[in-house]
């Protein structure tokens, strides 16, 4: 017995040891990943001297005798920082992520692949201007060679037994791409869904269901709508649809506020819009008498942080003795400033939403099914095989089938096939005009530039030094030819479609309007009647509440300084849910159900915000979403009478129609199973109350910040057990939600707010989650993210150099 003690003691003292030699080993390798921060690196690649000077948040400060030089330093820092988030972008892109994760990637890369990114990015190069060929090249080898310089690969590559690739210019466009996927639906849901509503309910009951406008609205020209009219009576009675379609079998119909607003429990999910804030005032409205821009663009939260904060300093090539100062964000991967100021014009995006994409029948040859009618004749459908490589896995063959129009991806509603437009995959869609944005002086500069960058649509808010302000779309747009409802599949076929691109001056813009405020937040920007707005289309705009109150919050002061622009951003008073709080209390009021005694308890724990603390809060948005779920079931049980696995696409307008059949309470509005519209709004509330009261202590404990509480994490930390101790940010329980400019979920918000006044920007603010650099051991690891989640004004300018590094060229 004393034998097998001792041994099970030593086996026990091995295990501990190998434990402690296995830790020691991850945190030498973590260790030799980190970048050199200080001191003289040389390199044989650059013709003069580059400086990196990073303050204690890790904000770096490029600094050399050229742009190519800073192109090349900028990718320097990048590789050096954030290697393995850039390889995720181009492989997300280009549809190779199994490469390096293995199998499970493989339903992202095959959707990812039929669009064939990487062929496309490879040719588009062939087309680049000289001077944007040289920055990205320089910029590829700044990359690869501060990938080089680390004493060993990156750690999560010894994670997933793996070694990086080296970086290509091709990859540069795929990091493009990969925000097109990001803020672009790439399967055209929306277009899908109308196809199949307008081919199964009447005209009347079809246009209402896609109503794009109402009372929400705030728009920076024209007016808000008016609430849609109603189908009329006698074209739909929805009482007399089966009970059995209301519920697929799988999904709910909540589809028309799709999936998960980044919620962390699974009951209440909302539509998370992929766009932003941003907004600004004029230079009569400071007291410098220079424009003030804000910014807080809305995307998935991790760490590292998607952006890179940066300070690129270099001779400015149009004015001679004078030096370009852009300071802001830069997306690694590209080697631009994205959003931020260069001293002259501050900048800002947020996601058009408008229509990018069509789909476009494609009519088979009946003599040949493998080519298709154009208006040029019969032409054979191009055919490729792409080869998708699987870590430790055999490869997999895709066939992709394309159009002239583009890849074919789906069908129509009547089974035609559909091939898809995109401004992604056109020609001149994807460039890198957006570099110039860092040398324009004035708005009207900083607009041209933004016209005519090929990029993700987007909302383009810029003012200037001497105070003006402007808006105007940043990224292409179609030119569309013919009759096509361009919402709704079309053949192309027999004439119509897109025919190239629009001009400058054919875009919208904006420019000192009389208020001398703008304010753009996703949703309609356009007037009605105006020419423009035909021209952008409406591809899914957010339904106006968060623009609505940023513009009401603008409108409410006559004079700002960069503390009340943060106040705007983090404003997280519940305007738009008041209405539906009293509906809640009026159901409540007339219920004498049993089941709804504690609902009444807590849906008065209400102070009129977005409060982690509040159960009211919680409640009224359940609500909301369940009633919405509930009234539109119906529509979607008559779709299903022909199509029965339809689901509603992703339309915030939603409110607006459910607001209208609510104030008319029509009976043949009615969904089966409900007596009226009392009936359905206590049934509504009846399943609120049941649902969460059902989760561990009641419906006492369902504070919203059970669903706002963060989780912020790196793309590797659930690979091995704690390491998200180690990897990922503090849980934290955010005020904010979906309606309102303060935008939170637990993995989705601001991904950075800044402030700032081009000419002025020690007075500007800036923060963001998730921290500078990707390696754990950094000092930079995380720096930051606390100010962020406090809502604390950061200085937008870095602070005291730390550490300086001189690239030195060696001839």
């Amino acid at each position: 017995m004393h034998t097998l003690l001792r041994v099970i003691k030593r086996l026990l003292l091995l295990v501990v040891v190998v434990l402690i030699a296995a830790a020691a080993g991850a945190y030498f390798l973590v260790r030799a990943s980190l970048p050199q921060l200080a001191g003289t690196a040389p390199t044989n690649q650059l013709k003069h001297p580059v400086s990196i000077e990073r303050d204690a948040l890790g904000m770096a400060t490029i600094k050399g005798e050229s742009r190519v030089d800073v192109s090349w330093g900028l990718g320097y820092v990048h590789a050096q920082e954030r290697y393995f988030a850039m390889d995720l972008m181009r492989r997300v892109a280009a549809g190779e992520l199994a490469e390096l994760v293995g199998g499970k990637a493989l339903p992202l890369d095959r959707q990812r692949r039929a669009f064939r990114m990487r062929a496309r990015a490879e040719a588009l190069l062939a087309a680049l201007p000289p001077d944007q060929h040289a920055d990205i090249a320089a910029y590829r080898d700044g990359v690869n060679a501060g990938l080089d310089a680390l004493a060993s690969r990156p750690w999560e590559y010894w994670l997933l037994g793996s070694a990086p690739r080296p970086w290509s210019e091709a990859d540069c466009i795929l990091v493009l791409d990969a925000m097109f996927f990001d803020l672009n639906d790439s399967g055209n849901a929306r277009e899908l869904a109308y196809s199949r509503l307008k081919a199964a309910l009447p005209e009347s009951v079809f246009r209402f269901l896609r109503t794009t406008s109402g009372p929400w609205d705030a728009p920076l020209l024209g007016a808000a709508m008016p609430l849609p009219a109603l189908p009329a009576e006698g074209d739909i009675d929805l009482r007399k649809v089966d009970a059995k379609l209301l519920k697929l079998a799988d999904a709910d119909v909540r589809a028309i506020v799709p999936a998960a607003f980044s919620a962390a429990v699974e009951e209440e999910p909302e539509y998370q819009v992929l766009g932003s804030n941003n907004f600004a005032v004029g230079g009569t409205l400071t007291a410098t008498g220079a424009a003030m821009v804000a910014n807080d663009m809305h995307l998935g939260l991790r760490v590292p942080n998607i952006w890179f904060r940066t300070r690129l300093q270099y001779p400015d090539p149009h004015r001679a003795g004078e030096r370009l100062d852009l300071i802001g964000v830069t997306l690694p991967g590209l080697p631009s400033l994205v959003a931020g100021s260069n001293r002259h014009v501050a900048w800002a995006f947020t996601n058009s939403y408008g229509d990018w994409l069509d789909w476009v029948r494609v009519n088979l040859d009946p003599a040949d099914d493998s080519r298709y009618r154009t208006t040029d004749g019969s032409q054979p459908i191009a055919r490729n095989t792409e080869i998708i490589k699987v870590h430790n896995a055999p490869d997999e063959k895709l066939d992709v089938r394309d159009t002239q129009w583009g890849p074919i991806l789906a069908k129509d509603a009547d089974g035609t096939p559909l091939a898809l437009a995109w401004t992604a995959l056109q020609p001149g869609g994807v460039n890198l005009e957006l570099l110039d944005l860092g040398g324009a002086a004035t708005v009207d500069e900083a607009m041209a530039v933004a016209n005519r960058a090929g990029m993700p649509a987007q909302n383009f808010v810029v003012g200037d030094a001497a105070g003006a302000v402007g808006w105007t779309i940043a990224g292409r747009i179609p030119r569309r030819v013919g009759d096509c409802d361009p919402q709704l599949p079309c053949d192309w076929s027999h004439g119509g479609g897109w025919d190239g691109w629009r001009d400058a001056a054919e875009y919208p813009h904006v420019v000192n309007p009389p208020s001398a405020r703008i304010a753009t937040a996703n949703s309609r920007t356009l007037d009605f009647d105006d020419a423009a707005y035909a021209r952008v289309g409406d591809g899914g705009f957010d339904l106006g509440a968060r623009q609505q109150q940023i513009r009401d919050g603008l409108a409410a002061k006559e004079r700002f300084a960069p503390a009340d622009f943060l106040a705007v951003q983090l404003d997280d008073r519940a305007l738009f849910l008041e209405t539906w709080h009293r509906r809640l209390h009026d159901t409540l009021a007339k219920a004498d159900a049993a089941d709804l005694t504690e609902m009444k308890k807590y849906a008065d724990d209400w102070n009129g915000r977005a409060d982690p603390q509040s159960v009211g809060y919680r409640l009224t948005r359940a609500f909301r979403l369940e009633v919405i779920d509930t009234v539109l079931s119906g529509f979607a049980a008559a779709v299903r009478t022909k199509y029965p696995e339809f689901k509603f696409p992703p339309q915030l307008q939603s409110e607006h129609q459910v607001e209208a059949i609510l104030q008319g309470r029509p009976p043949y509005l009615l969904p089966p199973g409900y007596a009226d519209w009392d009936d359905l709004l206590r049934q509504c509330a009846q399943r609120v109350a049941a649902k969460l009261g059902a989760l561990p202590g009641g419906l006492a404990a369902r504070n919203w910040g059970e669903v706002t509480t963060t989780h912020i994490a790196h793309p590797l930390s659930a690979a091995v057990p704690l390491l998200d101790k180690l990897l990922d940010m503090p849980a934290e329980a955010l005020p904010g939600d979906s309606n309102m400019p303060r935008v939170q979920g637990a993995t989705f918000g601001a991904s950075e707010r800044f402030g700032v006044q081009p000419g002025h920007e020690e007075s500007g603010y800036f923060h963001m989650p998730g921290g500078q650099s990707g390696n754990p051991l950094s000092p930079f690891y995380g720096a930051g993210h606390e100010d962020w989640a406090q809502g604390k004004p950061a200085p937008f300018l870095p602070g005291e150099t730390k550490y300086t590094l001189t690239l030195s060229p060696q001839h």
